[in-house]
């Protein structure tokens, strides 16, 4: 097997003497398995299983331990044909890597940068840098363009349409994102290689958008192509929709494209939607493919505190800014509880790995045993749930997929060094868990500065909406708020989409894979799109990472993504979309 490939699931080690080493082991193997959470070979000898055989249950939560909650399905491959089969081995050869090296090094030389103070598209000229991105897209991929459907959405958002031939199965939407996070002039010459070159080195494509997320869109593009000149004739209709600002809201993008296919094709209107996210990564002694099926929820809060001016040399004891500083203080000391409810994914994932993973703690498989599950009742004494207090003590970057988690992300105040400040206000950034809402948020802030309001006499205003005047704390929500996103269905007791795409993952990489639900802390454009349809999925099937700093530098100095992988993605989406076009789901 490839060296980038997932390795075979390695026998129980030996127990190490020092348990200080023990911990680190640990610590080590869910940072690995937690990174993998924020972003082959053909038929060969393998058994050939189509979509009758994948029935098998699926991921169950109960209070009789670990055992059976994490089902597997058997590696599911399309039927027959010997031209598709030809289309798909040709994916393996030096001539489809060549070509596909240049098309993805091309598309990161076209510069798509999106910043978050873009004015409204048609108004801001620096949205024009998807004009000529487009007319790469199409210069490459002139089949997709000459036979396809291609529609533009608020200008610079596209939809490839390839109609099926059957209108009884609902469509399958494939998602990506054409722009990318901005480089920093100051950084440009820490870079390996220049950041818009494409830059092949023999292993890695190097630019921004390599990894996030030109590879993705590049590599569906590529996989229809592909498919086109195999002869391909899809029953299932399949629908490609690019953003063009995810990095800085997805408003202008993804915002235009969701309701213009939801208008098209109704509420739940679409089977399955896959979008970026989560890979392939290795925990425990055993891979694991790790689809997000659930996004955290998102609010940011404004804080201003409001006191008199003066002149700075007859101050007060306690400025606005000091006296914020203070919330500050208070809300960083004040955590959200770390907690499991028994709808958050993460729970699905340690129940997996402690069922196929040898090297899974016997500590927490034992409080896994032990833990009330059952739906939102999961865990009702938020403040003692002791399997999630145990894996966050094992590896601190575990509580924020068990905990709402708060940043002070923006500060600001006064406006001279001589005169005292009459505004000062703070930027609170909070990412939802499972189980919170917005209100818990709200609620929380509000219950602890009640007493430092009072202890200097000021008056709160939280989120009441009112214009506050001077000696006042103001609490007030950002215009973004989201809750958290509604749990893709992950059972396989009869034909669903999670089978079809667990299927997939396991006939790509082996029935070592063992393919275990999660939930992303961050949110994708996929948020726009909740109504379409309930079973999406922030997949990246080029995104395999094998230590806890392999994440391909993206938003960073050096991205880069390897061309195994890369090329994984087409392969993938090539099974993919002909698992599914032959999938007959309960509802269509």
């Amino acid at each position: 097997m490839e060296k980038s490939s997932l390795p075979i699931a390695e026998e129980p080690r030996s127990p190490v003497a020092s348990s200080s080493w023990k911990q680190r082991g640990l610590r080590a193997a869910l940072l690995t398995l937690i990174g993998g959470l924020a972003f082959y070979n053909g038929l060969s000898g393998d058994a050939v299983h189509h979509i009758g055989s994948i029935v098998r249950g699926g991921h169950k939560h109960d209070s009789s331990g670990t055992k059976h909650q994490c089902s597997q399905v058997p590696a599911l491959w399309p039927s027959q044909d010997a031209k598709l089969q030809d289309a798909y081995d040709f994916l393996f050869t030096p001539q489809f890597e060549n070509a596909s090296i240049a098309r993805l090094s091309g598309a990161v030389q076209v510069r798509t940068e999106s910043f978050d103070d873009l004015g409204k598209v048609g108004e801001d000229k620096r949205w024009d840098v998807f004009y000529p991105f487009h007319d790469y897209l199409e210069a490459t991929f002139p089949r997709i363009h000459k036979e396809l459907k291609v529609e533009n959405v608020n200008t610079h958002g596209l939809v490839y349409t390839w109609q099926g031939s059957d209108a009884s199965k609902k469509p399958v939407v494939l998602m990506a994102h054409q722009d990318v996070v901005p480089v920093d002039p100051d950084t440009v010459d820490s870079w390996t290689h220049p950041p818009w070159s494409g830059y092949y080195d023999g292993e890695q494509i190097w630019g921004r958008g390599a990894s996030d997320c030109k590879n993705q869109l590049i590599g569906t593009l590529e996989t229809l192509e592909v498919l086109l000149e195999a002869g391909y004739e899809p029953k299932r209709t399949i629908v490609l929709s690019f953003g063009f600002d995810e990095e800085s809201s997805g408003r202008e993008g993804a915002g235009h494209l969701a309701p213009f296919l939801l208008e098209r094709y109704g509420k739940d209107g679409v089977a399955a939607l896959v979008d970026e996210g989560m890979g392939y990564t290795e925990a425990f002694g055993r891979g694991f493919a790790v689809p997000g099926v659930a996004e955290k929820g998102y609010t940011d809060v404004d804080i201003t505190v409001r006191t008199p001016g003066g002149h700075s040399s007859v101050p007060r004891d306690h400025t606005s800014i000091g006296i914020l500083s203070e919330i500050i203080t208070l809300i960083e000391s004040q955590q959200y509880p770390t907690y499991l409810d028994g709808e958050n994914p993460f729970l699905g994932l340690l129940q997996c790995s402690a069922q196929h993973a040898p090297d899974f703690p016997k500590k927490l498989k034992k409080l896994l045993g032990s833990h009330s599950t059952g739906g939102k009742q999961a865990c009702s004494k938020k403040h003692h749930d002791k399997l999630a207090i145990e894996v966050a003590k094992i590896n601190p970057l575990a509580k924020y997929l068990m905990q709402t988690s708060q940043a002070v992300d923006l500060i600001h105040g006064g406006t001279k060094t001589n005169a005292l400040p009459e505004t000062a206000v703070a930027t609170v950034n909070h990412r939802i868990n499972i189980g919170d809402q917005p209100e818990t948020v709200y609620y929380h802030l509000a219950q602890i500065l009640k007493p430092l309001a009072k202890k200097y006499n000021l008056t709160l205003h939280a989120f009441d909406g009112e214009t506050a005047a001077y000696n006042s704390i103001s609490l007030s929500p950002r215009h973004t708020v989201l809750r958290t996103a509604p749990v893709t269905p992950t059972g396989t007791d009869t034909v669903t989409p999670y089978a079809v795409l667990s299927g997939t993952i396991r006939a790509l990489h082996g029935e070592d894979t063992i393919v275990a639900p999660a939930i992303m802390t961050g949110n994708t454009d996929t948020r726009y799109y909740w109504n379409l349809t309930r079973h999406i999925f922030r997949f990246g099937p080029g995104y395999i990472k094998e230590t806890a700093s392999d994440l391909g530098n993206i938003h960073t100095v050096d991205e880069s993504i390897a061309v195994t992988n890369h090329l994984k993605v087409v392969r993938w989406f090539t099974l993919f979309l002909r698992n599914i076009d032959e999938a007959q789901f309960a509802d269509e």
